[in-house]
């Protein structure tokens, strides 16, 4: 099925179920969706690091921009631990929801111009996964690179303490093949959500103890 066919439930911002729409009627209205949304925390060096994925230049919402390490929209009848599934899709992962750290719910709400609303509600998770980032598997017509950056580094790049941060990972090249890449990611580099967004995932990393 095309994207634009893909069929949502949909929300009042209460979150009291609608109905359903297609995914194109949602975007161009505005209307509340529900999404699934995983970080994926890695240890393998010492210090925590975050994945960030590198969006498909096709994406309809902010392409070849740096992202979630992996997410995806919530079919209609779909629950949120079918969302699970987008870690093999994406990234090649076998995850059982179990193993998922919860980190709750966010709503967030991007006008990114009249005719293109996304409003969303984001059912936000974190995994340790500390395999080294060659060994993950990516969907191609999603994600066109997977980075790693520092934990601490990445909250305070958020909140306007550092400018810029160092990126390292991998990148789709001309030939279709993944290279090593790295980058000096500034906040024009990641999808914007806002500052609270973030601080949600790393309360959950500092409870945990995976964060500092």
């Amino acid at each position: 099925m095309n994207k634009s066919e893909e069929m949502f439930d949909i929300y009042d911002v209460k979150m009291n179920w609608l109905g359903t729409a297609p995914r194109s009627e949602v975007h161009a209205k505005g209307l509340w969706h529900r999404t699934f949304q995983c970080w994926i925390v890695s240890l393998e060096a010492g210090e925590p690091a975050l994945l960030l994925q590198l969006r498909h230049p096709d994406k309809d919402l902010f392409p070849n921009l740096l992202d979630i390490s992996c997410a995806g929209h919530l079919s209609a009848g779909e629950t949120v631990e079918d969302g699970a599934r987008e870690l093999h899709e994406e990234l090649g992962l076998d995850v059982d929801f179990a193993e998922l750290i919860p980190c709750g719910l966010f709503a967030e709400e991007d006008l990114m111009s009249d005719d293109l609303i996304d409003r969303e509600f984001c059912h936000v998770f974190i995994y340790r996964c500390d395999q080294p980032l060659e060994n993950y598997v990516l969907q191609p017509d999603e994600v066109t690179g997977l980075f790693k950056v520092s934990a601490a580094g990445l909250e305070r790049l958020v909140h306007g303490e550092i400018g810029q941060l160092k990126a390292s990972g991998y990148q789709t090249g001309q030939d279709g093949q993944l290279e090593e890449a790295s980058h000096n990611v500034t906040l024009d580099d990641l999808v914007p959500h806002p500052a609270a967004y973030f601080d949600l995932v790393f309360q959950t990393l500092k409870k945990n103890a995976l964060f500092a």
